[in-house]
């Protein structure tokens, strides 16, 4: 879609703390953004991060877990890091606009951080 820009969220492990980004990013941007989640290892989708999203309104049921090396190429204009350990071992993407690191916990309590990770993003948004 023209405009639409393109949004990575590298994680760990890629089951649950990428995932509820994704979902909320997607449910917020709509088409204006293609969103991404990734992990710098693969371990699957965690079924209670599926289950907490659906209670609060997103569905993340199709989410898989992908391996970051899957979307190197992609030409992304956010790489949004939601840990400490991706943002150190995720390779450079190249044709990276912007980026914000935060760290998430790494089992969150999904309704209280959906508000920390949108004030968490805000400032990336002004940049």
């Amino acid at each position: 879609m023209p405009g639409s820009k393109n949004v990575l969220v590298p994680c760990t492990g890629n089951p649950c703390r990428s995932q509820p980004l994704h979902g909320y990013l997607q449910q917020l941007l709509g088409n204006q953004a293609t969103v991404y989640n990734i992990g710098v290892e693969v371990h699957g989708v965690n079924p209670k991060a599926i289950q907490a999203m659906r209670e609060d309104g997103v569905d993340t049921s199709q989410h898989t877990s992908n391996h970051v090396d899957e979307y190197a190429a992609v030409p992304c204009d956010y790489v949004l890091t939601v840990c400490d350990h991706a943002k150190e071992v995720c390779p450079v993407f190249p044709h990276r606009r912007k980026s914000c690191i935060t760290t998430c916990p790494t089992q969150p309590r999904l309704r209280a951080v959906r508000k920390k990770l949108c004030s968490s993003f805000a400032p990336c948004a002004t940049k």
